[in-house]
């Protein structure tokens, strides 16, 4: 295997079991309700699992501007800058969970104005939010972390972090369950512990391995100073302008790509629930192969950034080529695994003839995914890694103007396979968009 390649693997591996296990720690509550005896304690969950879903995925730009900036302050080895994005990225992520807290009521309000559930789900969501929103400071904090972790090319801490977590939930929500008698506050305070044993081992793992870094910072008179050029404080104007405005398209892009995968939801349901039941169902097939190239873009994150701030165009156009090349190597295999398998798959997931026969009708649809998706993915991690998120978000804004008037252009002649068309040609748009902003985006980089 060549250099390359093995630099690669040896991020996007353990990036992928850690993004295997983050919808676990849904799972494992669910099952745990599931045994209870009222559906509704599945719904409370599952109504207050999705608020935290929207919730932590919209602020999810606290990780991916870490690791580009973090990646790039590594390659140029100006280790009190990487400092200071450490402190800088973990403080404002604590901002904010502490304001998620103060506005809990509201944001509960606002959430059940427009989800609707019924009485007794409302009562049971609004006890399990309220324990859950308290491990705001700890989600939002871990994405600091995990994202700085990975700008300093180790993926390997936020897998033993996300594993933490898994086991924790496990043995804590069972344990409040079944042996303390609760219910779903049990499954909430289980959820609660999981997330700040993460935290925890988040920092212990730190101290652990970059410990020797705090030689780069200071107290005196009670504040905080990291050693370096002047005028490159934690909270410095100019530093803070560059964050926000990394973060702000970060930001502005998961909004559009929260609305088009919520919407791609609401247009299912609104055609009936074997519809709905079908695109969930398929729409697995392309969780899994996200959860595979995902890794891959970590990888592109953690590289490209280094590349850009060690000055090396040569090796990022290196890892460029690589990163492609393992990306059609997934598509191919995911494509091959879905056509032979994609049926049996579904039958493990349902049991419903009805279901099954339908979504045959939708399957090529599924199938097509990694094909279209690939670049896009890709070019996601090398796009945050060069910290050129204007590009990303305009490629997310055409994407999601494309699925709209596509999806509603072709609805009325083909139903839902217009939804999955406008799904294909959204990914499809994102991957081509950035492949035209691409060497642009080099060029800048390098100036």
């Amino acid at each position: 295997m060549k250099p390359r390649d093995r630099q690669i693997l040896q991020i996007a591996l353990p990036s992928i079991v850690s993004n295997i296990t983050v919808p676990l720690l849904g799972l494992i509550d669910v099952a745990i309700v599931g045994h209870l005896g009222s559906p509704a304690y599945i719904g409370a969950i599952a109504v207050g699992g999705m608020l935290f879903n929207i919730i932590y995925w919209i602020f999810g730009f606290l990780r991916m501007g870490t690791s580009g900036m973090t990646s790039q302050a590594f390659g140029k080895r100006d280790l009190p800058e990487v400092v200071r994005l450490l402190i800088r990225s973990v403080g404002i992520g604590l901002a904010v969970a502490f304001c998620l807290i103060l506005l809990q009521t509201p944001i509960r309000q606002g959430a059940f104005f427009l989800i609707h559930p019924t009485n007794e789900v409302r009562e049971m969501a609004t006890r399990y939010f309220h324990i859950c929103i308290w491990g705001a400071p700890a989600m939002l904090g871990l994405y600091g972390l995990t994202g700085w972790f990975i700008g300093m090319q180790n993926s390997r801490i936020p897998m033993y972090i996300a594993i933490t977590q898994n086991m924790a939930n496990i043995i804590a929500s069972l344990s409040l369950v079944y042996l303390c008698g609760m219910k779903v506050e049990g499954v909430a305070l289980g959820t609660l512990i999981a997330q700040y044993a993460g935290f925890l081992m988040g920092l212990a793992l730190w101290v652990r391995n970059y410990g020797k870094l705090q030689r780069y910072w200071e107290i005196k008179n009670y504040k905080l100073r990291i050693k370096g050029k002047e005028g490159t404080g934690i909270w410095e104007k100019g530093a803070m302008l560059r964050f926000f405005q990394v973060n702000r398209d970060i930001f502005l892009r998961t909004l559009c790509l929260v609305t088009v995968t919520l919407f791609f939801t609401s247009a299912g349901a609104s055609q009936g629930e074997i519809i709905l039941a079908v695109n969930t169902l398929l729409m697995q097939l392309f969780t899994l192969f996200s959860y595979v190239m995902d890794g891959f873009a970590y990888a592109g994150e953690a590289l490209s950034g280094r590349y850009i701030g060690a000055r090396n165009r040569e090796a990022l156009t290196d890892t460029v080529r690589h990163l492609f090349g393992w990306g059609v190597a997934m598509a191919v295999l995911f494509t091959l695994v879905y056509a032979l398998g994609g049926n049996a798959f579904l039958g493990l997931l349902t049991d419903d003839k009805e279901v099954i026969a339908v979504a045959d009708t939708y399957f090529y649809w599924a199938l097509a995914v990694p094909a279209v998706g690939i670049a896009a993915f890709i070019w996601d991690g090398i796009f945050i890694g060069a910290t050129a998120t204007r590009g990303m978000l305009l490629s997310m804004a055409a994407a999601a103007v494309s699925f709209f008037v596509l999806y509603y252009g072709l609805r009325p002649v083909l139903a839902n396979h217009a939804l999955w068309l406008a799904f294909l040609a959204y990914l499809l748009m994102r991957g081509a968009v950035q492949t035209g902003l691409s060497r642009g985006m080099i060029r800048k980089a390098f100036r």
